[in-house]
């Protein structure tokens, strides 16, 4: 009888080390179809002072927006936030990449400021390394304390600027409609991210286009 114990116990050992092993072989890519969505992040209403915060429209371009429906639906709230922006005065800022245009529907007016650089707006990469855009002096000499994010690409420029402009130190506001990508799971995990990045996860505000006050 104590040798059938033994046996068991062995058994129950080889089984559980077996599971752990196949555990730990197991990649996201092995997992890909059984993962389940987090439970969607709440989206707040927010109220801005109009004095010290400024929009940031990136990346509205008839090379990146218009081959992309998602990007293109966008555009009716985009320009609904852009115009509450300038009837509010808030600080407006465009930016474009090399060779990319800004479509009509959103279009800088001559005082608005443009910063030309691909992903992170603060940075413009060359073959001689990072340098600064000049869009934190813009921000600071304007007393900019806070940014709203919209454009395209969501994991793109949106995700780069917005997280590099948290770690500037402004209050980072993101409306979830101004955003676009692909398709809706690069929208998802963008905004995921968002929420649950370490330092970052939390202290960013998800909200919508008719969810923000003046």
């Amino acid at each position: 009888m104590l040798h059938v114990r033994h046996l068991f116990r062995f058994i129950a050992l080889t089984a559980f080390l077996g599971f752990a092993a196949a555990a730990s072989a197991q990649t996201i890519i092995d997992d890909w179809t059984n993962i389940k969505a987090p439970p969607a992040p709440e989206l707040t209403t927010v109220t801005v002072d109009p004095k010290t915060t400024a929009l940031l429209m990136l990346d509205f371009l008839d090379k990146n927006c218009t081959p992309n429906p998602r990007c293109v639906a966008s555009l009716p709230l985009a320009q609904k936030l852009l115009a509450a922006a300038r009837d509010n005065g808030l600080t407006v800022i465009h930016t474009n990449f090399p060779g990319g245009e800004i479509l009509p529907q959103v279009a800088r007016k001559d005082a608005e400021p443009l910063v030309t650089s691909f992903l992170d707006k603060f940075m413009l990469t060359s073959k001689d390394g990072n340098k600064d855009t000049g869009l934190d002096k813009i921000l600071k000499d304007k007393g900019i304390k806070t940014v709203i994010v919209v454009g395209s690409a969501a994991n793109g420029a949106v995700l780069y600027t917005a997280t590099s402009a948290f770690f500037h130190g402004y209050q980072t506001i993101i409306p979830v409609d101004g955003m676009s990508g692909r398709n809706p799971y690069v929208e998802q995990e963008v905004a995921y991210n968002f929420v649950s990045a370490p330092l970052m996860g939390g202290k960013v505000i998800l909200t919508r286009v008719d969810m923000i006050k003046y």
